[in-house]
């Protein structure tokens, strides 16, 4: 496994499918949702972990329990995206994931939001992330044994 304490952010650029606009030609507002998830995607990527290796391997599961986005400017068909990801918050048991996403051309701020996971097993209760995991999401120390 590479060394994922080296990744402290991760950019992830694309171009807006028509698919994502409404009927005002704007992107509708449930696609920035989208788009975090594939920043989050692409962040553990970056650090060497698929989701799908987490899940299939480990019986990890990443359950939102929380999403926000504040919008500030709309977003168009065919403008290039830029959705910056990065581990705000995280303990053994969840993870906080902060994102910033700009039109890449001119930089212009269109809205930031944060999605919050807890780290679930495959029969869907809580469970503690595996050690091999912990510097990817910034957790440096193993928890007291109570």
């Amino acid at each position: 496994m590479p060394d994922a304490s080296a990744v402290l952010s991760h950019e992830t650029r694309f171009r807006v499918r028509y698919a994502e606009t409404d009927q005002m030609g704007v992107v509708y507002y449930a696609n920035y949702l989208i788009w975090m998830e594939l920043g989050r995607a692409e962040y553990c990527r970056s650090a060497g972990i698929r989701y799908r290796d987490m899940e299939v391997d480990d019986g990890v599961l990443l359950a939102v329990v929380e999403a926000h986005c504040r919008y500030l400017h709309p977003a168009r068909y065919d403008e290039e995206i830029a959705v910056k990801t990065w581990v705000a918050k995280a303990n053994h048991r969840m993870v906080e994931f902060e994102y910033e996403i700009r039109n890449a051309k001119s930089s212009r701020q269109l809205a930031s939001g944060s999605t919050k996971h807890i780290f679930l097993g495959t029969d869907m209760r809580r469970v503690k992330l595996p050690g091999k995991y912990l510097p990817l999401f910034g957790i440096t120390s193993v928890p007291a044994r109570t």
